[in-house]
């Protein structure tokens, strides 16, 4: 941590500076001594980055930012906050702290936070951010926070996680086992410090397989923003024996589209398409809430493994897209060209053909009032419906 970057003129310089063209910018060199201009391009990245997911610190002066790889590896102030809405109590600790964002969300339902970071100088960072924010009730301890718990003997209202999702060079992974912590190996130790375990996931790491290496999953919450799946959420609880719930929620622009639900085991009707097309979201397409979404709202799938339902009555807060079906037509390329659609925006699902390929097939441009779905029936027929949204 450099903290020459936050002498006046060159938080000024940064502040000047963050529309520029950052590679022109490189190329003219630092007009600081102090710093050199591969620092400051850093700290005008990674701000850029901070502007709509943290714009707390965005707005808050002389935050010191660090590399943009852990901007994009924190989560956003909307995903923090709805997990800070799930916990409460007098201590949290956060064993993989990271850039502190969670922690600042969870210093308004906790009376004591312990931040652990095992990388010195971002946990520097962070000590130093949460003055100026100004955070009062959060402790940055620099180490491991596993060897932290298991040391200091201390017990907590709730232990949370976020294990690194990249192994020794830097390569994805997608079991809890090959991440670090490795949690699965550690989880019967943190019980003896916490009766609540909070873990947060990427979307990558498969739910079903998430659940069998985990114990006491008693809440799965898979959150969105936009409908970008963020994070999956697994509250664990000590001894907890029951089916988990499951919850999705969507951030959009305007509304939240919240979904909560447990597996169920019946099986969902299926009809050919009627007036109304529903296609869920983002949160619920990762739960695999398929069979639910159609027992839930009472409406039928379309096919086994299309996940499109229909309707003949419109379902209002539908989370999703709603579309009115103009026609269903089977999927034949002179029946396109005859219909003479020029331009459209065209969905996939359970169907042989990417998009791309449709499109260079049928020259249909992308954009529009038209909404077109290649997808399959319940007869096993190629089908295109031709919808507008509702």
């Amino acid at each position: 941590m450099n903290r020459h970057l936050l002498h006046k003129e060159i938080q000024d310089f940064i502040n000047a500076n963050l529309t520029a063209d950052i590679n022109k910018l490189i190329l003219k060199g630092s007009p600081f001594k102090e710093v050199s201009i591969q620092e400051i391009a850093e700290q005008i990245v990674s701000k850029n980055k901070s502007k709509t997911k943290l714009s707390t610190w965005f707005n808050t002066k002389d935050i010191y930012y660090p590399n943009k790889l852990n901007i994009e590896q924190t989560s956003s102030e909307i995903t923090a906050n709805y997990k800070a809405s799930l916990i409460s109590g007098e201590k949290i600790v956060d064993i993989t702290g990271g850039f502190g964002v969670d922690c600042v969300a969870f210093s308004k339902t906790f009376k004591r936070i312990f931040h652990c970071e095992i990388n010195s100088e971002l946990s520097e960072i962070v000590a130093y951010n949460l003055k100026c924010l100004p955070i009062q009730n959060v402790k940055t301890i620099q180490g491991n926070g596993l060897d932290f718990v298991l040391n200091n003997k201390q017990t907590y209202d709730v232990i949370y996680v976020d294990p690194s999702r990249r192994d020794d060079v830097k390569k994805r992974v997608f079991l809890l086992e090959d991440c670090s912590p490795n949690l699965p190996l550690n989880l019967e130790k943190l019980f003896n410090f916490s009766n609540i375990i909070l873990v947060k996931t990427a979307p990558l790491l498969d739910i079903n397989a998430a659940v069998k290496e985990l114990n006491f999953v008693k809440e799965i919450h898979i959150v969105s923003v936009n409908n970008d799946v963020k994070e999956v959420l697994y509250l664990l609880e000590k001894d907890y024996k029951d089916k988990p719930k499951f919850t999705t929620i969507n951030f959009l622009k305007t509304i939240i589209e919240k979904f909560e639900f447990t597996l169920a085991t019946t099986e969902p009707s299926y009809t050919l398409p009627k007036k109304y097309l529903y296609e869920p979201n983002a949160a619920i397409m990762k739960s695999g809430a398929f069979i639910e979404v159609s027992i839930l709202f009472k409406i039928e799938k379309l096919h086994r493994h299309s996940h499109l339902y229909t309707s003949d009555k419109i379902v209002e807060n539908f989370p999703g897209r709603r579309f009115s079906i103009i026609d269903s037509i089977p999927y034949n390329l002179k029946q396109l060209k005859v219909i003479k659609i020029k331009k459209a925006n065209i969905t996939t699902r359970n169907f042989p053909e990417s998009v791309s390929k449709i499109r260079q097939k049928t020259k249909i441009k992308d954009g529009g009032a038209l909404y077109l779905f290649f997808t399959t029936n319940l007869k096993g027929e190629k089908i295109v419906l031709i919808c507008k949204k509702v």
